[in-house]
């Protein structure tokens, strides 16, 4: 239960109003550090409802699929509409709905469908994401105008490059896959895992 404690205690301390102003102050930080720390947050929960729950996991999320599309959607949906990081911050309630379901609709069946996966869903992940990833920098890089109203042009700009610049990496990433053996790691994951579960 380690795990799900300090994933509480990181969401305790990611949702204190200094530091999520801080984080929200420069939007590449909310969408590239503050959106995924509160994944990792629910990655971390993860485990209690996995022990809790898993009836419902082995009956909702068999084979993982459930699970990741839930997780590609909610990522897909704060990161592919600017709008809703503008809405954030003007209203507590939109900022709340992010920070809940960053966690428990994107990390929690993100921990719980990753390792259900196989390779090749994995990699279809990772092609997903960097399509996502694409998108949003074209999006921000492409845009005429300002398209958020608490941020200004040129942050937008820099959120967009620091997107291609990740889209780029996991580009390197997938190929580093796909043109490697990966069973030897595969096959020794689960007896470290083991060790290391609570």
């Amino acid at each position: 239960m380690k795990q799900a404690l300090y994933g509480f205690l990181l969401f305790v301390f990611l949702a204190l109003p200094p530091v999520a102003n801080l984080l929200e102050s420069l939007m590449i930080f909310h969408m590239h550090m503050q959106m995924p720390l509160f994944i990792v947050c629910g990655f971390l929960i993860g485990r209690f409802f996995q022990l809790k729950f898993p009836r419902f996991f082995a009956k909702w999320n068999t084979n993982g699929v459930p699970g990741i599309l839930l997780f590609t959607i909610i990522t897909g949906y704060w990161m592919l509409i600017p709008r809703l990081m503008d809405e954030a911050i003007a209203s507590p309630a939109v900022e709340w709905f992010k920070f809940l379901s960053l966690t428990l609709l994107a990390g929690v069946p993100l921990r719980d469908s990753w390792r259900k996966l196989g390779s090749v869903g994995k990699n279809v992940v990772y092609g997903v994401f960097i399509f996502i990833f694409l998108a949003v920098a074209g999006i921000y890089l492409g845009a005429k105008n300002q398209l958020c109203n608490n941020y200004q042009f040129y942050e937008q700009k820099e959120l967009g490059f620091g997107t291609l610049f990740v889209a780029v990496c996991m580009i390197i990433f997938l190929i580093y896959l796909l043109f490697t053996d990966q069973s030897e790691f595969t096959e020794a994951k689960p007896e470290q895992d083991c060790a290391n579960s609570d």
